[in-house]
């Protein structure tokens, strides 16, 4: 059995330096295909229109002229060297493998015309004629904007090889000066700034791709913390009523005379399940919180404390007026609604502060078609003002947690500038529904339900 050859093949490194050539890219996109504009879409179509259309007569003209090639066999060799530039928006690579192969093509009747004077003694340059090495050149570009760098720098080596070689050939011939060293550099320059601007492009573009995924992580991370903070309010608020169930529960025996033995049972198995439900809770809250947050021992506050937030904004500069109607109080609202009522009153006053220092602002708390309404006005701040936030970007996470707390309890969130400059903040909660169901949970079995008597009743 014949052991395989483990050193290097002969002619691995030309091999491996001429690979890339075989391989064009896979993105067969129009060049400038990503832009918002037609018109600049259109552009690489209409220049390579341009440079055919420019450089067909002028290629055939010159062989014809300055290398003495004959009529018919100068058009066939200039459309071959010229159409190309019409596949390279698409395809540069295969593109500059038919303007090579045409490069070749041209040497032969350029050498044959060369061994003596051209027509009327005029001689053109050897081994590219001027009109080929423009549309080399704009081809090379088309390269650039696409291709890798191992292809850029075949294709430069291969230029480089077939350039110095067709010099040495046509040496002896009488042309009018050898550009095979003028098209390298002219080549190469080409190559270069060409990568440079598509590295560039591509670089923007994964800068603007990783920006646009930063921002919706952390859109993601100001929802989920809000999220977390209102569950660490809310177990406050329920649990102070599961431990006056388990309270209450575990008392009843002791509190109420000729309780049954299976009445006793069943208050010690509802405090029993109401222990155990708070408990639950605590460990599941403790997932949520993070690890510098600590438990919090302080009421939550409600609908009561508005009154007391609103003179805290006065003292802040702020000349703000609170419209609170009469029935609306901690004991008719319940303690998860005047909870999320007091934090979106209490995050848009602070942004009025933050953000329109100086400016005059409306609270007012009204019930309406079988609805609270919460609403936030502030009006355009002084031309004076300048925002105290005014050199740093705001992170959302007040709309955030406005929208967060009324989604969960399936109400709606309105907010917008006014015309006339100031801003608005809006939030119509389901409180009728809620208070009902807490006034019927509070009869007895079998009982009727009261009749409205006043204007907080629903309709």
């Amino acid at each position: 059995m014949t052991e395989p050859l483990t050193g290097p093949a002969p002619g691995g490194p030309v091999r491996a330096l001429l690979r890339p050539l075989t391989r064009p890219s896979a993105d067969h996109a129009p060049l400038l295909a990503q832009a918002s504009r037609r018109w600049v879409r259109a552009l690489p179509y209409v220049l390579a229109l341009a440079a055919v259309a420019a450089l067909l007569p002028t290629t055939i003209n010159v062989l014809v002229q300055d290398y003495g090639v004959d009529a018919g066999l100068a058009a066939g060799l200039a459309v071959a060297q010229t159409v190309p530039l019409l596949l390279a928006v698409t395809r540069p690579l295969p593109a500059w493998w038919m303007t090579g192969t045409t490069a070749l093509l041209i040497a032969p009747p350029l050498l044959a015309a060369g061994s003596g004077p051209a027509p009327d003694g005029a001689a053109g340059p050897w081994p590219w004629p001027p009109p080929a090495l423009v549309g080399y050149l704009l081809l090379m570009l088309t390269l650039a904007l696409r291709e890798s760098r191992r292809t850029l720098v075949a294709v430069w080596a291969v230029t480089t090889a077939a350039g110095l070689a067709l010099s040495v050939l046509g040496a002896a011939g009488e042309f009018g000066g050898d550009n095979s060293l003028l098209t390298v550099a002219l080549t190469g320059a080409v190559l270069v700034l060409g990568g440079a601007l598509r590295e560039r492009a591509e670089a923007r573009r994964l800068l603007a791709e990783q920006e646009h995924i930063s921002e919706a992580e952390r859109e993601r991370r100001t929802l989920l913390e809000e999220r977390a903070r209102i569950a660490r309010e809310l177990h406050d608020v329920v649990a102070h009523h599961m431990s006056v169930i388990a309270v209450q529960a575990a008392s009843a025996p002791y509190r109420i005379t000729g309780v049954p033995a299976e009445a006793a049972e069943e208050f010690t198995a509802i405090a029993g399940t109401a222990r155990e439900s708070l408990a639950e809770m605590r460990r599941l809250l403790g997932v949520l919180r993070s690890e510098e947050s600590g438990g919090e021992t302080a009421p939550q506050p409600g609908v009561g404390q508005l009154a007391q937030l609103v003179d805290t904004v006065r003292r802040a500069g702020v000349s703000a007026e609170l419209t609170l109607a009469p029935e609306l109080t901690d004991d008719v609202l319940p303690p998860a609604v005047g909870l999320s009522v007091y934090r979106i009153v209490q995050e848009a006053l602070a942004n009025v502060v933050r953000h329109a220092p100086g400016a005059a602002a409306w609270v007012s708390l009204a019930v309406a078609d079988a609805s609270l309404l919460v609403t936030v006005v502030n009006a355009a701040p002084p031309v004076r003002a300048e925002s105290l936030e005014a050199s740093a970007e705001g992170t959302g996470q007040g709309l955030v947690g406005m929208r967060e707390r009324v989604r969960l309890l399936d109400g709606r969130l309105d907010t917008g500038a006014l015309p006339d400059g100031g801003f608005k903040v809006a939030a119509v909660l389901p409180f009728a529904r809620l208070a009902d169901t807490r006034s019927d949970d509070s009869r007895p079995p079998g009982a009727a339900p009261e009749e409205p008597d006043g204007p907080a009743a629903a309709p």
